[in-house]
């Protein structure tokens, strides 16, 4: 497979490309910041194992993963729909001697590498990646891999995340063949992370967390300077759910709202009521937020509806309040449809639960990015506060312990911060090979399950 020839740098909006090999956006070149470094006493990573020989292959394959990320974001799908994704991932893997297995639904994939000798029973180490794009256009308009499809575009760092699972499975076949992988891993191509229900539940009813004793991933995070990581032991991300709320009544005319049910008043009560009813009722350091984002109701001034809608999202930073917020409500929205005799039913759709990290594994991501990109008091690794976005990472932490990493792409000295769920949202593709290197350095020199 053959993509356009790049540079292994980033140049963001407005800025050319440096020679391979010099420095960009006033930051270290992929080498520079792979520069070697001693082992830290007490680690439990084996880093005495030779340095250079990983950093030598992950900066082998710099170029042809930025180009992959770039094709990715030049043609962005959305989910359950990421069929040429799909496509490109299983053709490139095949090509390094590895065999991928497409879910049942047409995207994603799951792939397995065993060492020869494995014995029966041997958890796998997972890698998650999502592979899907959010529906709203890119708004770059001077970068060479824009968004080529209208109202589609990468810009939650979907593309970034697949390029290095993918690039840490095109080195880990070369440790297989080389006898240098001594446990099995399984590479997550996850689809549909931006739906809900996400496509994380896809892949674990087709068998994607059988056997995995660990699983990591990373998230794209623009407030972090590239060559950094963030972690947080304990919730990172918050439960989040959906719901539309029903109103029916009889309807009438505005001049005698006593003779029927008056649903704009009562859908108005509720859109002001329920979020303070629910957040009394529970426990405040569960962080219980109800915002309405969508209400209707009505189509002429002097006429009283029948039908009215509200539709919004529950938030919780703790796995208590998620279980509990649905029963809360379906009592509080019967009590003020009481008041009103308004008719009502609730469609409440779960989303994901509070990504937990392990602290095992967190501790595992903070000595492995340490081991390999630390020492002399260089900071590679920060803490990170809980976030109140779902991430469907979350699923598979209730079938195996694991850790989601903040993966630093803010490009050094960049004063704009180009946040997730926007246009102009891009990264320092130098963050590709940053967690190249680290996924798999866990993978080859991790010796605690």
């Amino acid at each position: 497979m053959s993509y356009p020839p790049v540079r292994p740098v980033c140049a963001h909006p407005g800025t050319d490309f440096p020679e391979a090999g010099k420095k960009s956006l006033g930051g270290p070149t992929l080498g520079e910041m792979n520069r070697p470094e001693p082992a830290q006493p007490g680690t439990t990573l084996d880093a005495a194992r030779p340095a250079a020989g990983l950093r030598a292959q992950v900066a082998a394959l710099e170029s042809e993963l930025i180009a992959f990320r770039r094709d990715l974001h030049r043609h962005p799908e959305l989910g359950r729909q990421e069929f040429r994704t799909t496509g490109l991932l299983r053709d490139r893997l095949l090509e390094e001697g590895l065999k991928p297995r497409v879910l049942p639904g047409g995207t994603g994939l799951l792939v397995d590498l065993v060492p020869p000798g494995t014995a029966p029973g041997t958890e796998f180490l997972a890698f998650r990646a999502d592979i899907d794009a959010l529906p709203i256009d890119d708004a770059k308009t001077d970068v060479p891999y824009r968004s080529t499809v209208p109202g589609r575009a990468h810009a939650c760092g979907h593309d970034v995340h697949t390029s290095v699972v993918l690039g840490t499975g095109l080195v880990l076949a070369q440790a297989l063949r080389g006898g240098e992988l001594r446990r099995p891993v399984r590479l997550v191509f996850q689809p549909a992370e931006e739906v809900m229900p996400g496509g994380a539940l896809d892949v674990i009813k087709a068998g994607g967390m059988d056997g995995v004793g660990r699983i990591f991933a990373v998230h794209c995070d623009p407030k972090v300077e590239v060559g950094r990581i963030a972690l947080r032991t304990g919730a990172i991300t918050s439960a989040c759910d959906r719901l539309v709320l029903h109103l029916d009544g009889p309807g009438g005319h505005t001049a005698r709202p006593h003779l029927t049910t008056d649903l704009v008043t009562a859908i108005a009560r509720m859109a002001a009521d329920l979020p303070g009813a629910l957040a009394r009722r529970m426990d405040p350091r569960w962080g219980v937020s109800l915002v309405w984002g969508r209400i209707a109701s009505g189509s002429a001034p002097n006429v009283i509806p029948q039908h009215a809608e509200l539709e919004g999202t529950v938030r919780c930073l703790e796995l208590a309040g998620w279980r509990e917020a649905p029963d809360l409500l379906h009592e509080l929205i019967a009590k003020l449809a009481e008041t009103y005799r308004a008719k009502w039913t609730l469609d409440y759709h779960r989303g994901v639960p509070p990504v937990v990290n392990e602290a095992d594994s967190v501790t595992l991501l903070d000595e492995a990015m340490n081991a390999r990109f630390g020492g002399d008091g260089v900071q590679v690794v920060e803490g990170t506060e809980q976030s109140l976005g779902g991430e469907d990472f979350s699923w598979y932490l209730e079938h195996a312990p694991g850790a989601l990493a903040r993966l630093g792409v803010r490009a050094p000295g960049e004063a704009t911060v180009r946040d997730l769920h926007q246009g102009r949202f891009d990264v320092d593709e130098r963050a590709i090979g940053i967690g190249v290197e680290l996924f798999s350095a866990l993978a080859l020199d991790g010796d605690r399950d």
